[in-house]
């Protein structure tokens, strides 16, 4: 499993994807967010990810931090912009 939540007390919740992200990791990302609307989501350390998680990302729209680390969402797909902007 590659996504975690990571807890700060009295901040919002981080959800950081590490590593590479399989489409089992879209149900996990998709819980994280919605348990957590307000969740930001740490895709720097991601060096793979399946479409799935891509499209739980367009879809719930959280806040991202930095750039992707997965070379190919990287170049060629759009960061989406939170629900917030």
């Amino acid at each position: 499993m590659a996504v975690n939540r990571i807890a700060e007390a009295g901040a919002r919740g981080i959800v950081r994807l590490e590593g590479v992200c399989p489409v089992e990791d879209a149900e996990t990302l998709a819980g994280l967010l919605l348990e957590d609307p307000a969740a930001t989501v740490d895709w720097g350390a991601c060096t793979r990810m399946h479409t799935a998680v891509y499209q739980v990302v367009l879809r719930l729209r959280p806040t991202i931090l930095g750039t992707c680390g997965d070379p190919f969402v990287a170049r060629w797909l759009n960061t989406p912009t939170s629900r917030d902007n």
